[in-house]
Parts: structure tokens; sequence; C-alpha cells
């Protein structure tokens, strides 16, 4: 993206500090209004005590003032894999973060000085994705994150649609599959488990175990390990034609476009938008799951066909998003 350093008139965009709190890293950047990243940094995650998180989210909201000084920075907006209460403040639950009603929004307030919000990520992504990104001019859009796990954010009439109580849009744990496949939310048959990241690396080494001659591709991509095999390399043997690589990517893309089908049922949106690390395969992911989404949707022959595309603001999504949320 690119940096913005004045308004239409002329005028210095009001600044907010995004950060985007995962299990192995914290990342921030500070946006304008125009959703431009002016300063950015990553940090490693220091320790699953939240005290520690919350010290080091107060440094690099530090670091990030300094570097733009002397303009200032108005808020901070926080994007958290969890479930975040209605009124945007506490981590109820962060399963890699070990965050248990956490009073997220104050303990940084009182570090920084400065008014915070905490949002869901895949809340923050959607929103980022909905102002600035592949979501631009439609009103009605989900965006499904497709990492180590799936999240979901939904924006319908122009809204972030959180429900009652701040806690809609979990679409991975949509359950597909009875008594299916365990998740690591403790249920089974998740989406979860069938079209993440995670289910692709499985899916990888169940078929290298099965049929190690065919997958040698993948064998020397993991060291000869099956166990060493990670994400990056099966979408690195599927660019190149590895036929067991684009199998794994063809799963997990028909659970995505399966349950996308479920969900163009039920809110009807105008875009499906794919975010998160394994979205940036592109079309390895997007074909097949726009074959299921179609095949899946009910009365197809007779209704409109939401668009299913890839992230525009990739990484920055939820950092963008985040910020932008404290000003709406």
């Amino acid at each position: 993206m690119t940096p913005t350093t004045s308004g239409r008139d002329g005028s210095q965009p009001d600044l907010v500090i995004g950060v985007d709190v995962g299990g192995t890293k914290v990342a921030a950047g500070v946006v304008d209004g125009a959703g431009a990243v002016l300063s950015s940094l990553r940090r490693p995650t220091p320790s699953q005590q939240p005290s520690a998180v919350a010290d080091l989210i107060g440094e690099v909201v530090g670091e990030l003032r300094a570097a733009v000084a002397p303009r200032p920075v108005r808020a901070v907006g926080i994007g958290a894999a969890g479930l975040i209460d209605r009124d945007r403040s506490r981590v109820l639950f962060a399963p890699n973060l070990a965050w248990r009603d956490e009073p997220l929004r104050d303990e940084v307030s009182t570090r920084t000085g400065l008014p915070v919000v905490v949002e869901n990520d895949a809340n923050a992504m959607a929103w980022g994705e909905y102002r600035f990104g592949a979501g631009r001019g439609e009103p009605d859009l989900v965006c499904v994150t497709v990492g180590t796990g799936v999240g979901g954010g939904i924006v319908l009439d122009g809204r972030l649609y959180r429900g009652r109580f701040g806690l809609g849009g979990e679409i991975g744990h949509m359950q597909l599959v009875t008594g299916g496949r365990l998740c690591g939310c403790g249920n089974r048959g998740c989406l979860e488990a069938y079209g993440s990241g995670n289910a692709l690396v499985r899916k990888a080494r169940e078929l290298v175990t099965t049929s190690p001659t065919a997958g040698r591709r993948l064998l020397e991509l993991a060291g000869g390990e099956v166990g060493a095999l990670t994400g990056p390399a099966v979408t690195e043997a599927a660019r190149e034609g590895d036929p067991l690589a684009v199998k794994c990517f063809e799963d997990v893309g028909t659970w995505l476009g399966r349950a996308m089908a479920s969900l163009a049922s039920i809110l009807d949106p105008g875009l499906f938008v794919l975010g998160g690390g394994v979205s940036e395969a592109g079309d390895l992911l997007l074909a097949p799951a726009r074959v299921e989404f179609a095949n899946s949707l009910s009365a197809r022959q007779h209704r409109p066909e939401a668009r299913i595309v890839t992230a525009q603001l990739a990484a920055w999504g939820g950092i963008v998003g985040a910020a932008d949320l404290t000003r709406s």
C-alpha cells in the first residue's frame, strides 16, 4: 500500500495504531484515514502470560508513536485471535494465548494512555477488506481467513456483524461432519478440522505415508521426514504441479466451497473474500472452492452467485481493519 501524507483538503489525516496479535507474533502499524500504513514493525509473541503480551503491545505502540512524531496518534485498535465480548474490551477466550476473560482494552490503555478497541482478528480483516481492499463497494461480504485454523468476519449492509453477544462470525466452527475429526475447540466435524492450514498439512502427510513414491517431491521438501512437512512446502510442491500437493489443495478448497455455499443460503452476500496464509496459494485454493461452491449452492440455476476472491491487503488486513474500527 502507498502511504498517504495528507488528506483531501491538504490537512494531515488522523493516525491510529492497528495491532494484530497472534500466537507467534505481534504485528502493528500506524494507519492513516485512507488506510495507508505509514510505519510498521513485528515482534515475536513473548510468552503465554497475558501481562507479558500486554507489556509488549504497550512497547510496540510506544515505538510506533515515536516513529511518526510529532504527529499525534489518537487511538489503538487490536485484532486478537479469540472470542471478544460485546463491548470490545475483554478477550473471553483465546486458546493460543491462554487469555481467559482478559481485560485487554484496559490493560493496554493503562500502558499507553490512549483509547483502545479490541476486536476479533478475522473481524478486523473483514473490515479492512471492506473498507480498503477486495470488498470496496460491496456492502454485504463474508471474509474467510484460512491459516492454521479458519476464522471469519461478516459485513452486512456496510456494518460489521458481531451478533447479540459479540461472538458472531466463527465460521471455522460450523459443524459439517457428524462425529467427524476432533477440532481444537473440542467439538468434532468443524470446518477448521477439514479446511485449514493444519488440515492441508495433515492431508499431505497422510498421502505421503500411503504413497511415498508418488509423494517423492513432498518428502524432498520435508528433508525426508514426513513429520517435518509444512504448509509452505505443500504450497511449493503444488505450484510445481506435484499431483499429491494439488490434491491436498483440492480437498481443502472443496470443504471451504461447501461451507461458503451454506453461508450463502443464510446470509446471501455478494462477495466472499479468502484471506490468511493458505489463501496466498491463489487459484490452487480458489479453483476447487469455486467449483464446489457452485455445485453445492441451493437453487443455483435460479439465483445470482456470489463472487469468491482472495484478499487484497494480505498481511496488512488485520492491522488496517483494527485501526479503522476505532473510527467507527
